[in-house]
């Protein structure tokens, strides 16, 4: 949606994401994550009751509502679902946990007074048979439930279900048993735990191809793994999580993963960076992070975004302002800058309403820079006609003033919708390439788990102005080492992602 939102997440730091194939949340709602639901409680400490915060005015703006419809969906999936994890948050409505997502609610609204509940509530949302949809309560005995042992994650009413599940899940297991260790150890990121410590890049950026080259620059790695293993929230995590410890082994994997995750979105603007030309050490720079929501806001802390300083030593200044009807109050949401960033620092600033409203009051005005790249993750318009509705004057914006521009996707479905869109709106496609920065953490379908996971900035379209224009550097843009298949190269700026993709 313009300026709007769509994602994610994430759980991540924020919310439900949206799937690009049935239009619902990837991960667990955000508020049902321990890690999200410890950010409406500040953060790491212990819960605990508090006055709620005080309302936070809307803007008059609204865009299509993409969570709104990801609820319905899981209900189409799970007839009922939507109402057990509201009722898990002590919420009556959809109304109450939307004002969560927008910061206006406190930990204790949620009714979770230990870490024990904590941990008890988000699990039990997802209690429902993965063969023939039931809740616990429609089912003669609720507590009849059985959780598959393998991946800890799906559950079963009994042994015919899972028998007749079987063909379908072994497919998908062992991927969902990350996905389950993930969403739990994700607590560590709003403790603080997570990520480690980063250093300067020891590669010059177009070197570092991936995560592994990204991992190698990490001085005292597994040091650094080893301390968050052994660290106290480590501790808490597993013995309120009603589950086993895991070895010690996949519990490194996992926050490696969850490292990659927290990076993936700085690092995809340094990307974004190097692909259009554009140099941090040449002047200061602007991006706009366009459809921002609780996904990218959600707790956010100034220092970020700090690894692109850690990319681009010596850099001149950048800011990174979020832009979003659903940008959460905290401590980014401050005004973007009307001069240049401080030199060698990453500067986060927000507004909260649509993209091309914010153009016309601060742009226009010169009340905020005109951005140097505008990236979009995961903006959603491919997935239903009312969000490209709301999406359409940004879209048309971005395109007629000619601004780079990098958006995200998370699967090669979304991508080919997507494109297919940005073709019929005559928009100058640079390139197209699998992300070389993509989260490494599995995020499954909610109420579909079933189905092969999705990982977030998986792919990325690169866009300059309309298709008639003459863009200056354009052949060297396609001129790259585009991916044909197999891993790509983060130096490649362009190419088609696999044979016939149109």
């Amino acid at each position: 949606m313009a300026g709007g939102r769509r994602r994610g997440g994430g759980g991540r730091r924020g919310g439900p994401r949206q799937h690009p194939e049935n239009q619902e949340p990837t991960p667990s709602p955000a508020s049902l994550s321990p890690a999200a639901t410890m950010a409406q409680q500040n953060g790491g400490t212990a819960p605990k009751t508090g006055r709620p915060k005080k309302p936070v005015e809307e803007p008059v703006a609204r865009a299509p509502d993409v969570d709104s419809l990801g609820f319905q969906a899981m209900d189409r999936n799970v007839p009922g679902l939507s109402h057990v994890i509201l009722q898990k948050l002590n919420m009556k409505s959809y109304e109450d946990y939307k004002s969560a997502m927008d910061g206006r609610k406190s930990g204790s609204d949620f009714g979770i007074r230990t870490y024990f509940d904590m941990f008890q509530k988000m699990e039990d949302t997802f209690k429902f048979c993965a063969e023939c949809k039931k809740l616990p309560n429609a089912l003669p005995d609720p507590k009849s439930l059985r959780r598959c042992k393998r991946c800890q994650n799906v559950y079963y009413c009994g042994v015919a279900c899972q028998r007749a599940n079987w063909p379908l899940h072994k497919k998908f297991c062992k991927k969902l048993k990350l996905v389950a260790l993930d969403r739990l150890v994700e607590w560590l990121v709003f403790t603080g735990d997570i990520p480690f410590p980063t250093e300067t890049w020891t590669k010059p950026a177009q070197d570092v191809e991936g995560w592994e080259d990204w991992f190698s620059m990490q001085g005292q790695l597994e040091e650094k793994l080893g301390a968050i293993l052994a660290g106290r929230y480590m501790t808490l995590l597993w013995a309120n999580a009603g589950k086993p410890r895991p070895e010690d082994g996949e519990l490194r994997e996992s926050v490696r993963r969850l490292v990659t995750d927290f990076h993936s979105r700085p690092l995809t603007i340094g990307l974004g960076l190097r692909l259009f030309g554009i140099d941090p050490l040449a002047k200061a720079l602007t991006v706009h992070v366009v459809g921002a929501s609780h996904v990218e806001t959600l707790n956010a802390r100034l220092t970020d975004y700090d690894e692109l300083t850690r990319m681009f030593p010596g850099h001149r200044g950048m800011e990174v302002v979020m832009v979003g009807v659903d940008v959460v109050d905290g401590p980014i949401m401050r005004p973007p800058l009307a001069t240049p960033a401080p030199q060698g620092r990453v500067y986060l600033s927000s507004y909260k309403g649509l993209y091309h409203d914010f153009w016309e009051s601060h742009v226009e005005t010169k009340l905020a820079a005109r951005p140097d790249l505008v990236v979009g993750f995961h903006p959603g318009f491919h997935a239903c006609p009312d969000l490209l509705a709301g999406w359409l004057p940004t879209l048309l914006l971005l395109r007629d003033y000619r601004l780079p521009v990098l958006f995200t996707v998370y699967s090669e479905q979304e991508l080919k919708s997507s494109l297919q869109i940005l073709v019929e709106l005559e928009t100058h496609i640079m390139g197209y390439a699998t992300n070389p920065f993509a989260s490494l953490r599995p995020e499954q379908v909610y109420s579909s788990p079933n189905k092969a996971p999705v990982y977030c900035s998986s792919y990325y379209i690169t866009l300059l102005g309309p298709v008639a224009s003459a863009v200056p550097g354009a052949e060297e843009l396609e001129d790259g080492d585009g991916w044909q298949g197999g891993e790509p190269s983060a130096a490649g700026a362009a190419g088609s992602i696999a044979p016939g993709l149109g």
